[in-house]
């Protein structure tokens, strides 16, 4: 489950979605399975939107293996693979790895740079993964 368009110019979730996407993702990751009704009557708290767009979308999402799809009773009952947590932490991996293969060191020399108002807690964390990373190649 890879999403192949990050968009850099985007915030949270819009960098790996698109915007209906997003906030289905995260009506999802919110709540337990749900029918594209119940995404449907969630979304229109914000605005009115038809079912057939919601329902398109969500089984976009089934096909990009990001949601599960399940019948039940003649109702479709959705839900994500994985959690928020999971998936931008696949996602975010997934990255790091690409630019690495692409740019090697040098994204490491910027990654490090923008570490200027980072917490002692991280800096600690980073140390301690170089050390261990120092020992696995002894």
């Amino acid at each position: 489950m890879t999403i192949n368009n990050f968009r850099f110019d985007q915030e949270g979730l819009n960098r790996f979605f698109g915007p209906l996407e997003a906030k289905i993702m995260n009506i999802l990751w919110n709540g337990n399975e749900m029918s594209i009704k119940e995404v449907q009557h969630q979304l229109e708290n914000e605005k009115p939107i038809n079912f057939n767009t919601v329902m398109t979308v969500m089984n976009r999402l089934v096909d990009k293996n990001i949601l599960t799809k399940r019948l039940e009773r003649r109702t479709s009952l959705f839900k994500p693979l994985k959690s928020k947590e999971d998936f931008i932490n696949h996602q975010s991996k997934k990255l790091t790895e690409n630019l690495l293969d692409e740019f090697g060191g040098l994204v490491v020399n910027h990654m490090l740079d923008s570490l200027k108002d980072v917490d002692d807690l991280l800096l600690q964390k980073l140390e301690y993964k170089l050390e261990q990373l120092k020992k696995d190649r002894k």
